[in-house]
């Protein structure tokens, strides 16, 4: 039977991986995200602006001041026409025209901002894209072994592993291991590039129950072990009643999400995103 404090107990595991997101000024997925919402936005509201500015009449306002007043004159780039005090109403709608042409400008240059982040973005993605090719990720591996002799010969040490569904291991890793996922492809990438050592799916006794973590982690200065588990289809609901247990056992043995348990989650709409491993990575490591 699920209970009020077993939702809240479940709820609290999903949202604190989240809430670390939020918190991270470094996150760059929040960023990227961030600045699309905003291209949206302004690319919105610039086309009302101009939808606005096209019902407005035509020509310039210009007004000269005259001692304590000021006149208005009609421009249309060669001449101006004067406008009298009974046409007000033509006065105000040039006054907004003008206001709403300089806020297009604005936007527009905001825009281009975000577009030139956004393409700086893009570039930075390529690097990760080469390590992701095993001719690349072969010749630049020993770059990003542990520095710690002890941890290095521990992550390349024999290990009970997972002999279950050995057809799934199908993705190859720029560390050489396979992996299940594209998304713990991405993962277990930015570990080796970090140089946190690390085991795939390695055997873990919890009481009774032997668990295998996608992974088991070791810091690099520290050797504290932490363990990784991505959960790749949340919009599932059998999978996600699984997972739930899973995380209960998980803290039933004193192993807690946020602290030594590392969690990420995806759905088909929303897949696993390297800016958010990298934020989880810079957040422990």
């Amino acid at each position: 039977m699920i209970t009020k404090r077993n939702r809240d107990f479940r709820l609290i595991f999903i949202l604190i991986p989240m809430y670390m997101l939020k918190e991270n000024k470094e996150v760059d997925i929040t960023i990227h995200n961030a600045m699309i919402s905003e291209k949206n936005r302004l690319e919105k509201e610039i086309r009302s602006i101009q939808s606005k500015i096209c019902d407005l009449p035509e020509g310039k306002l210009v007004c000269v001041h005259n001692g304590k007043y000021h006149k208005w004159y009609q421009s249309d780039g060669h001449h101006l026409s004067y406008i009298p005090k009974k046409n007000r109403k033509l006065a105000e709608q040039l006054a907004m025209k003008k206001y709403l042409s300089l806020k297009q400008e604005e936007l527009v240059k905001k825009r281009t901002a975000v577009d030139t982040y956004l393409q700086q973005d893009k570039v930075k993605n390529e690097a990760e894209k080469l390590l992701a090719l095993p001719e690349y990720s072969e010749l630049l591996s020993p770059s990003w072994i542990p520095e710690s002799q002890e941890l290095e010969e521990w992550m390349h040490a024999a290990y009970q592993q997972n002999l279950n569904y050995p057809e799934q291991l199908v993705h190859k890793t720029s560390s050489g291991i396979l992996v299940r996922s594209k998304s713990e492809a991405i993962i277990a990438m930015l570990l080796h590039i970090h140089k946190i050592p690390f085991r795939y799916e390695c055997a873990l006794q919890l009481g009774e129950a032997t668990l295998f973590p996608d992974f088991t982690l070791r810091h690099p200065l520290t050797g504290q072990y932490f363990y990784w588990e991505h959960f790749g289809m949340m919009d599932n609901p059998t999978y996600a009643k699984k997972t739930f247990s899973k995380l209960q056992l998980y803290a039933s043995n004193e192993i807690y999400p946020s602290i030594q348990l590392i969690t990420t989650y995806e759905t088909k709409e929303q897949p696993l995103d390297s800016a958010i491993v990298e934020t989880m990575i810079k957040h422990y490591f």
